[in-house]
């Protein structure tokens, strides 16, 4: 089915950024060249970059394009937010900045919800054949166990409970409070959309994984936190 056989309004890009300089032009540019024959925006949130990354954000040429500031630096579920106060579309996808994730998927990440089979799509780095770069056994391990954790949770079928592409239909979480403010918010969004039993799709995906020398953020203590989110937003918290 062709995008543009759906009569949707709008699809909403959500792109948090934090210190991401070198790779945030070239991750906007490739999502502008995505042939999605829907209106569309792309709402970039800078979360306070020491870099600079708000002043490339600011010079990025496109009438789709949203920019949101923070002033203090909270992390990604933070930004997150704020993306999606400030999204109109009527499906949410989330872009991270870095260039680990390829926008030329966008229409396979779609597809289940414009057939109208899925509420919530889920982009796994771990099932299909695309291609994947090859890194940190440690990490993979770790997510990998968050995700058997998760599951065991929510009894969720998920592979990749920790990937950044999610995409949801826009009253699925509008009905949703985020209360992490950073790598807290993969678990406690799979926690609540899970709870509300919504229908959740997964599709493979590529994945060009960067190292911490090029720039990647989440380490051991996001990993433990993820842990206490999984048991928290399961049996505790809303």
């Amino acid at each position: 089915m062709n995008l543009s056989e759906i009569k949707l309004r709008k699809l909403s890009i959500i792109i948090p950024a934090y210190n991401e300089e070198k790779t945030l032009r070239t991750v906007v540019e490739a999502v502008q060249a995505v042939n999605i024959s829907i209106d569309n925006e792309i709402i970039l949130i800078d979360d306070a970059s020491k870099d600079g990354t708000r002043q490339i954000m600011e010079h990025l040429p496109g009438s789709n394009l949203v920019r949101v500031y923070h002033e203090k630096n909270q992390g990604k579920g933070a930004a997150l937010r704020s993306g999606f106060a400030a999204a109109t579309g009527d499906i949410i996808l989330i872009q991270d900045a870095d260039l680990e994730y390829d926008p030329a998927e966008y229409p396979k990440l779609l597809q289940p919800i414009l057939d109208g089979k899925a509420d919530v799509v889920y982009g796994s780095r771990f099932v299909g054949s695309e291609a994947h770069r090859v890194l940190y056994f440690w990490h993979m391990m770790g997510n990998r166990l968050l995700t058997l954790l998760s599951n065991m949770c929510t009894n969720l079928n998920l592979t990749d409970m920790e990937t950044c592409y999610k995409v949801f239909r826009r009253e699925i979480i509008q009905n949703i409070t985020i209360r992490e403010d950073r790598f807290g918010f993969e678990p406690e969004i799979t926690a609540k959309v899970a709870k509300s039993g919504c229908r959740i799709y997964e599709v493979g995906i590529s994945y060009s994984g960067r190292t911490y020398a090029e720039g990647k953020k989440i380490g051991m203590k996001d990993g433990f936190r993820a842990l206490y989110c999984i048991i928290k937003y399961r049996f505790f918290a809303n």
